[in-house]
This record gives structure tokens, sequence and C-alpha cells, in this order.
């Protein structure tokens, strides 16, 4: 397993139990989806992998590492006006990620961001530019480049297409086909869009209430959904959404 999360518990004051026994794994190369609606964990537990959220009980190992491991794992989170700072141009975004890198001479950094943006496909002419100047397609493009600059295995992608329009959608879903054709790359695909994630998966993991419901390989779920939950989305999701 390239992560691995073992009995995951996080409490809220309210008091909100975000995460309750959380267990699950990510082979490499295996794209994993986690599903549910809003409120039901997935960004808490999204956090927690990242280390960004202290668990109350559990643990997440990563290659069977418990710590230090925060360079091969990156996240690209759901919007994409927020998550990047106005104030710093693409080169200082871009940047700001080698942070934790070994140190790199002014050029071996130029070289290391025209890759990336070419990757995502940007040209290396907008690294003098600043956010306010781009669309959100391309925001989350430069978002998705701020998380490769460090060579990641795993990039968790918390809602990544859902502020985006449907065809913005489907061009970032076919480059992140495509970055995966180039890199070593393992996806967790945080989302509540069934389609999408029928679309970019291998398995689907189904929360509810802080709690992992149903667990499958993404054919065995969409075809045969054994718990009610996991039911009733599929039932909304394709009655109600847009088809890509």
């Amino acid at each position: 397993m390239i992560v691995s999360v073992n009995d995951l518990h996080k409490v809220f004051p309210g008091p909100v139990k975000a995460l309750d026994g959380v267990s699950l794994g990510v082979r490499a190369g295996e794209n994993l989806s986690i599903v549910g609606e809003s409120g039901c964990g997935k960004t808490t537990l999204a956090r927690v992998i990242m280390g960004l959220v202290a668990p109350d009980q559990g643990k997440v190992v990563f290659n069977g590492r418990r710590r230090d491991f925060c360079r091969e794992v990156r996240m690209v989170f759901q919007d994409p006006f927020s998550s990047l700072d106005p104030r710093y141009s693409v080169r200082a975004i871009l940047k700001e990620a080698l942070r934790l890198e070994p140190r790199m001479t002014a050029g071996e950094e130029f070289i290391r961001m025209r890759k990336v943006l070419e990757l995502v496909r940007l040209p290396p002419d907008i690294l003098t530019r600043y956010p306010h100047e781009f669309s959100g397609g391309e925001r989350q493009r430069i978002a998705i480049a701020r998380a490769l600059m460090t060579s990641p295995r795993l990039l968790i992608l918390d809602e990544a297409v859902s502020s985006l329009d449907v065809l913005v959608q489907q061009e970032i879903l076919l480059m992140l086909e495509e970055l995966q054709r180039r890199m070593p790359l393992t996806y967790l695909f945080i989302s509540h869009n069934l389609r999408v994630v029928k679309r970019l998966s291998r398995q689907v993991a189904v929360m509810h209430q802080g709690r992992i419901v149903e667990y499958a390989a993404c054919d065995t779920l969409f075809s045969a959904p054994s718990h009610p939950y996991t039911q009733a989305l599929l039932k909304a999701a394709f009655n109600y959404e847009v088809v890509l």
C-alpha cells in the first residue's frame, strides 16, 4: 500500500464526529475515490492524511513510514480562487512549494517550473503573472503544477473539479489521466460527483456520518451497490447530474 489509514477518529467541538473509525488503503497506481454528501468527513480525512489535522486516534502510514512523507503527498484544493495567494506571482507560488526541497540554483528552479507547467499545459511565460489574471481552470492547473513541484507519489484531489464548469472539468480530467501516464502518480480523489469518480477511479470508498459504509471496486459499486446509502447516492447522481 502506498498509504494506509488505520482506525482514524476525529471529534470536533459540538461534538461532531468527523471520523469514526476510518480504515482504508491505496495501492500505488490504483486510484481511490472517497464519496459522500457534504459533512460526511471526506475533507477531514484528506487533511488528516496530509498532516494538516491531527487525529484523536489512529494512524496514517505512507510506504511503511508514519512521518516525514509530506513532500511525497501533495493536495489540490477545491477552490482555485482561494487556494492561490493573490500577492504571489506564479513563479513565487511554484517556488514556495520547493521550500522543503534541497536548495536549488535559480536555473534549476526555472527548469523544474518549466517542466511542471508543460505537464499542466501552460506556457512558461506566465511565471511573472498573478492569479487574478487567470480563469478558474487555469488557476486549477497552476495549483496542480504547484503540487507537482516536489514530484509527489500521491496526489490528494479534494473536489478539485467541482467548482469548474463541465467543459473545463473535462479538460482537467483528461490532463490528470495524461499525467498518470507520464508519471508514477496515485490519486486519492475526494468528490460528491459520482460520474467523475466512475471515470477516474478503480476503487471507491463511500463515507456516511464519519464512517466508511461501503468499499468496493468501481465497477462492482456502480453495478451492484450493497449499502442503502450508496444506493441512494447513485439514484440521486444519475437522475440529476450532467453527463460529462
